[in-house]
C-alpha cells in the first residue's frame, strides 16, 4: 500500500530523476521524449529484454499503423526504438519486477524491485502495457508437456514453422495474422475457433474466408480437447466440435492465440485509481491520482481511451513535458523542434542542418 513515510530506506538507492515501469514500445519512447528535454531515464521490466509483448509474444508480426513505416514487425519495431534512444544512455534494469512503491515525506517515491534493486525517484511512469501477463494455455491434459517443442503461444521465429503441418487455435489478431501468413508457407494450415464469430479485424477475417473457399487452408468450428500421441511421441490434437464430435488433427506443430491473463500485479497495490484494470489518468498530463506519477500506453485509461501503440506515443510526448514541469515547477518548459533546436540536435548527437545558401541581394 502506498503511504507517507521518513525518509528511511532511502541510502543506498539509485538517485533517479525519472523511473520508468516496463520497456515496451511506449516505454522506449518514452526514454526518447524525457530526452529530448534533457532528462535521464532509469527503465525496469520483469522480462529479460526490452519490447514488452511485441518481443516476447509476436516478435514477427507485422504492424502496419505506425507512422511513415507501411510495415514494420513488432521486434523490428523495437530494434527501432532502442536504436532512436542510443543518445540518451538509459540504464536498464531487466528480468526484475517492480513489486513496491513507497510515497516519502518530501512527495518521492522508494521503489524496491523482485531482487531486491532500490531506486529513490522523484518521478515515476508506469508503462506497462497489460501488466504482468502469461498467455492462457490449450488447458488440455499433458498439453504443458509439449509447450516449446510442439504446443507454442508465440512465434519467435516464422521460418521455423515454414513447409510443417499446422493447427492454429484463437478467433483474434493474432490467429487470423499468422494463419494469413503462413497460408502459401506451411504443408498445411488448419484454423480452429470456438465459434463463429471473430474478434479480429474483419478484413482479415475476409481474407481468411477467400483462403477457406479455395482450399488453401481449413477451417473448423471447435475446441480442443485432447493432445495425440503417447509418452514424448506427439502426433496432433484432437478436438470437439461444436455439434458434439470429435476428430483427430494430425500436426507437426499448434499455435495457440487464446489472449492473455492480464494482471496489474503490485501496482494495483500502490493506491493508484484503477479502472476496469488499468490506471486512470488526465489527458494533459497522463497523470495520476499521485502527483509525480504518471502512466502511458495500454496500462491507462481516460475518456476515449485507444489501446494502440500510435495513441501510447503521443502519451509519451505530453508526458515527458508533464514530468520537467514537475522536476523543475519554476522553469518554463519551451517547446523546441528537432529539424531546428541546437540544444536538441546535441542531445540527439546529431549535426546541425547546413545553413541555406546566401542569395546575391
Amino acid at each position: 500500500m502506498t503511504e507517507t513515510l521518513t525518509r528511511a530506506g532511502v541510502d543506498g538507492a539509485i538517485q533517479a530523476d525519472t523511473v520508468i515501469v516496463g520497456a515496451g514500445p511506449c516505454g522506449l519512447f518514452q526514454v526518447f521524449e524525457l530526452g529530448l528535454l534533457g532528462i535521464r531515464a532509469h527503465i525496469v521490466d520483469s522480462l529479460p529484454h526490452p519490447g514488452g509483448q511485441c518481443s516476447e509474444l509476436y516478435p514477427e508480426k507485422p504492424i502496419y499503423d505506425i507512422p511513415a513505416l507501411p510495415v514494420c514487425g513488432a521486434q523490428e519495431l523495437v530494434d527501432r526504438l532502442l536504436e532512436q534512444i542510443k543518445p540518451f544512455n538509459a540504464q536498464f534494469h531487466l528480468g526484475q519486477e517492480m513489486v513496491e512503491l513507497t510515497v516519502l515525506e518530501d512527495h518521492t517515491f522508494l521503489l524496491r524491485t523482485s531482487t531486491d534493486t532500490r531506486f529513490h525517484a522523484r518521478t515515476v511512469i508506469i508503462a506497462g502495457g497489460l501488466g504482468s501477463f502469461q498467455p492462457r494455455r490449450l488447458g488440455v491434459e499433458r498439453s504443458d508437456q509439449f509447450e516449446g517443442r510442439h504446443i507454442h503461444y508465440k512465434v519467435k521465429s516464422a521460418a521455423e514453422f515454414t513447409n510443417k503441418r499446422l493447427v492454429i487455435f484463437g478467433g483474434g489478431d493474432s490467429a487470423l495474422d499468422w494463419t494469413l501468413e503462413f497460408a502459401g508457407k506451411a504443408r498445411s494450415v488448419t484454423l480452429v475457433h470456438r465459434r463463429s464469430e471473430f474478434r479480429a479485424a474483419p478484413a482479415s477475417v475476409a481474407k481468411m474466408r477467400d483462403l477457406e473457399t479455395t482450399g488453401s487452408i481449413r477451417y473448423i468450428e471447435a475446441i480442443a480437447h485432447a493432445v495425440l500421441g503417447e509418452g514424448d511421441d506427439f502426433r496432433g490434437v484432437q478436438v470437439k466440435t461444436t455439434g458434439g464430435e470429435l476428430e483427430d488433427l494430425e500436426t507437426d506443430h499448434v499455435l495457440a492465440f487464446f489472449g492473455l491473463h492480464p494482471k496489474l500485479g503490485p501496482i494495483a497495490e500502490w493506491g493508484l485509481h484503477i479502472d476496469k484494470r488499468a490506471i486512470a489518468v488526465d489527458t494533459e498530463k497522463f497523470q495520476t491520482n499521485i502527483p509525480g506519477i504518471f502512466a502511458v500506453g495500454d496500462i491507462n485509461s481516460y475518456p476515449g481511451k485507444k489501446k494502440l501503440i500510435l495513441s501510447g506515443f503521443h502519451e509519451a510526448a505530453l508526458a515527458a513535458f508533464a514530468v520537467a514541469a514537475h522536476l523543475n515547477p519554476a522553469k518554463k518548459i519551451p517547446l523546441q523542434y528537432t529539424t531546428t533546436s541546437p540544444i536538441m540536435q546535441k542531445r540527439l548527437g546529431v549535426a546541425p542542418p547546413p545553413a541555406p545558401p546566401m542569395g546575391d541581394g
